[in-house]
């Protein structure tokens, strides 16, 4: 390259809707540990005083036996360890999440380990150059036990028609 030649730029971004591929296992790492301070900051952020997330004597004589980690962190961690592999840039709406469930508690030091499985997608009929993506995401635990699922519904977009609205040559 020479001295006044513009440098190439890569710029980090997910996958378009024609790049995901259903049935495949998409893992995202790293693992995010979770913390009492973040569970303590998420919790009285979204103003949520259950105790079961902030007082330690009385989670302690309720069956965990400890406090928990609040499940719409959870949620939201899960969602956001998928952002940089497969949305970043890519989408264009969050459509709904469906199938919500923790089946085991994420506590205080654990690790969540997040990844997605496309279980559908087809082009959009009202939104050329447009689909719709349905992906399920897991979250486990260190141990590889299962503390949160949820399906999660995307409009995204296609390579070509967002490199086209970028440049101004289409309407969306």
């Amino acid at each position: 390259m020479t001295a006044d030649a513009e440098p190439r730029v890569v710029e980090q971004r997910g996958m378009y809707f024609d790049e995901l591929e259903e049935g495949v296992v998409y893992a995202h790492r790293p693992g995010r540990t979770v913390t009492e301070t973040d569970n303590v900051l998420f919790t009285t952020l979204t103003m949520n005083t259950q105790a079961l997330h902030l007082d330690a004597a009385w989670s302690a004589k309720q069956p965990f036996g400890q406090r928990l980690m609040n499940s719409m962190f959870t949620l939201s961690t899960m969602v956001g360890q998928s952002v940089t592999q497969l949305t970043q840039g890519t989408i264009i709406a969050q459509l709904g999440l469906t199938d919500v469930s923790f089946p085991h508690p994420l506590y205080h030091g654990d690790t969540l380990y997040t990844e997605t499985v496309i279980i559908g997608k087809r082009e959009s009929s009202s939104r050329p150059g447009q689909g719709v993506v349905t992906m399920k995401h897991t979250g486990r635990n260190q141990d590889g036990t299962v503390v949160a699922l949820a399906t999660r519904a995307c409009l995204m977009w296609s390579r070509t028609a967002h490199l086209e609205a970028q440049q101004g040559t289409i309407n969306t």
